[in-house]
């Protein structure tokens, strides 16, 4: 995880960016192969954003409830306007596949290091 300060990339040609975390929490009984099929071809999501890190995070106690965590810097611009990233055509399609796999819903968060 990042420990200090959540703003990077302060160079003049590069915009500000800042640190968050997003968790998907979802049920998903007995279909560990299609998970691992789904997380690899949402990567291309993930190169939206620089320095992305991905973990899916298995609960020991109830094998079929699942987070996934995506640790990433956004420009700060764009994190400052959360509906535009939320608008964006490649994000909309990920969260649509999201939904259609995960009949009993995603619960999505995201967390910034205080």
């Amino acid at each position: 995880m990042a420990k200090g300060p959540t703003k990077t990339g302060t160079s003049r040609n590069e915009e500000p960016k800042i640190r968050r975390t997003l968790h998907l929490r979802f049920t998903l009984a007995g279909a560990n192969e299609q998970m691992v099929a789904m997380i690899k071809s949402s990567a291309p999501m993930y190169q939206m954003f620089t320095d992305a890190k991905v973990r899916l995070l298995q609960n020991v106690d109830d094998p079929s409830r699942f987070i996934q965590e995506i640790e990433y810097d956004a420009p700060e611009s764009l994190e400052l306007n959360r509906q535009q990233i939320a608008s964006d055509p490649r994000v909309q399609t990920y969260i649509q596949a999201w939904r259609s796999m995960f009949p009993g819903g995603v619960e999505i968060d995201v967390f910034k290091v205080v």
